[in-house]
């Protein structure tokens, strides 16, 4: 930007021009952006061992029965008592202390040999593919990426195999889970470009066969053609939550995908993540799959809506927040309406049948939330969302605050490290959400078990 010419006459009042500073040009930002990057790894690091590397905690035999496995502690100890080939935990103290494989472990014996009235191990219809959801509202700071988090650490400590795909080129989710990502072809980009250079090659055959000239396929698509998915799918600290990671250069797909949708027009490119999912055998890898989406509604995010089973909406209870999520609501009517209106105008002229997006459960909920403050206002967003909203609402508490700091989870926060009602009530909000979302989960599923067997 040009700057404009200097004023003349007296400096004004408290101060002379010096506070401002020098102009700022665009080599500032690149410095700027460089300390930022060099903090951002510091305080990461808050989280990591000695060395470099981020680790689960061990849970206390306290914990793993209160939360994780429904037995009595005396119970536990005879059973390991009585089979010594059983993870034996490590005793420190007096206290014993698990890992969570062996937490899983023991899970998996306790399934095999313990009462039948008790659910050891979460339930999931034999056979069944894994269930998406996408955390998704184009408001900034609603909780999505915590609460996204948050339950897929749950749906761990539940036993559930997950996948965590981060879409936010900010990669704050990649972060909690202390992915390392180099480039753009450590994230879903080379994913979604390899959907399009599929489609972009069943249309260069019929081309070919009607002598027409075929689409271009540069560099990128061509190694994007053969890309092997289980190259951006990282193992992370935690034994049954993999991640497909994100970093700034994901941005550049907001860009990249309405080019191809240009060259290509018959492209549907808000199949490319639900394609990759199902044909690269990841829902039969997985239990559930998590989508942390960017805060606002462009391609990726888009793709992540029409990938999704279940679509959860995290906002505040204010009304700054409540009016964005309802013009959310409003544009995600309109995007899928038009798509759904413009595909199928093209299917009928074709003979073929209509498209329809349908989504097995949408849920608002509301995140940092102050009983104190926001009741009222809380009760008017539960009065007009109705069905839509969740019943219980996500207190900020001191933990959620503490565990960030360490760019860790709730879960993953040594309970010894704080106040133990602290600890409690912290945790308790979280299992509550998760309780809640296990309940639509379980529903979705019994669902489609039921349509099968009436099929």
């Amino acid at each position: 930007m040009v700057s404009g010419r200097p004023r003349r006459g007296r400096a004004p009042v408290g101060g002379d021009g010096r506070e401002a500073g020098p102009p700022v040009d665009t080599a500032r930002f690149a410095r700027a952006a460089a300390l930022g990057a060099r903090g951002r790894a510091d305080l990461a690091r808050r989280g990591y061992a000695p060395d470099g590397r981020k680790r689960l905690r061990r849970f206390s035999l306290w914990e793993v029965t209160r939360y994780l496995i429904p037995v009595a502690p005396a119970h536990l100890r005879r059973v390991l008592n009585a089979n010594p080939d059983l993870p034996q935990g490590q005793a420190s103290g007096g206290n014993r202390s698990f890992t969570l494989e062996e937490v899983l472990s023991l899970r998996k014996h306790l399934a095999a040999e313990g009462s039948a009235a008790k659910e050891y191990r979460p339930w999931k219809p034999e056979g069944a593919e894994a269930k998406v959801v996408a955390v998704a509202n184009f408001k900034g700071g609603s909780g999505k990426t915590t609460t996204c988090a948050h339950l897929a650490m749950s749906a761990a400590l539940d036993g559930y195999r997950v996948l965590v795909i981060d879409l936010d080129s900010q990669a704050s989710m990649t972060s909690i889970l202390g992915g390392t990502v180099e480039d753009e072809w450590g994230t879903v980009f080379p994913l979604i470009a390899k959907d399009y250079a599929r489609t972009a090659e069943a249309e260069n055959a019929l081309r070919h066969a009607r002598g027409a000239s075929p689409l271009p396929l540069d560099e990128t698509l061509q190694e994007a053609a053969g890309f092997d998915p289980k190259r951006v799918v990282q193992r992370t600290h935690w034994p049954n939550i993999d991640l497909i990671g994100a970093q700034l250069n994901l941005y550049w797909a907001e860009f990249q995908i309405p080019v191809w949708r240009m060259q290509l027009p018959g492209w549907p490119l808000w199949e490319a993540v639900g394609n990759f999912l199902s044909d690269e055998g990841l829902l039969a890898d997985y239990d559930i799959v998590f989508l942390d989406t960017p805060p606002a509604l462009g391609y990726l995010t888009i793709n992540s809506l029409a990938a999704a089973d279940i679509l959860l909406v995290p906002l505040g209870a204010s009304f700054l927040e409540f009016d964005s999520t309802g013009r959310f609501f409003d544009m995600l009517y309109a995007t899928f309406a038009s798509i759904e209106e413009g595909e199928n105008a093209r299917l009928r002229a074709a003979g073929l049948p209509p498209i329809k997006f349908e989504w097995d459960a949408v849920r608002a909920l509301v995140t940092r939330f102050d009983a104190a403050q926001q009741t009222d206002l809380a009760n008017v967003i539960q009065a007009y969302f109705g069905d839509f909203m969740n019943a219980f609402r996500q207190e900020q508490t001191a933990l959620v605050g503490q565990a960030g700091e360490q760019v860790s989870g709730i879960y993953e926060a040594d309970p010894r490290d704080f106040n133990r009602d602290t600890y409690l009530r912290g945790r308790e909000i979280f299992d509550r959400t998760y309780a809640e979302f296990k309940e639509i989960l379980l529903g979705t599923w019994w669902r489609d078990a039921q349509m099968e067997g009436g099929a």
